[in-house]
């Protein structure tokens, strides 16, 4: 019997709305770096390169085709495992984080 936690990852991709909404937060993160580097603080904001890597991962996760879904798979664990070296490096160098 397959588990929830891989009937949810494995899925088939969510289609283009929360695609875009993914693409849009990706964006969103970069708008807010590229107005740290203006700026000149970007040392400070290197936690957002992050957020826009993860994001880009699940938005391309939710944009492939329905038949996709061990591609999709893999990218869905590979923004969790992104997200997750952020949640770790707060914890272990929050300086990266912080800057």
């Amino acid at each position: 019997m397959p588990s929830t936690v891989t009937n949810v990852v494995f899925s088939e991709p969510a289609g283009r709305l929360n695609a875009v909404v993914m693409f849009s937060g990706a964006l969103v993160f970069a708008s807010l770096y590229a107005y740290n580097v203006l700026r000149g603080d970007a040392a400070a904001a290197n936690w957002l390169l992050v957020m826009i890597a993860g994001c880009a991962l699940s938005g391309i996760a939710e944009s492939l085709p329905k038949d996709r879904r061990q591609m999709a798979g893999t990218l869905r664990v590979t923004a969790i495992l992104v997200f997750a070296s952020l949640i770790a490096s707060v914890i272990v160098a929050p300086e990266f984080v912080v800057g």
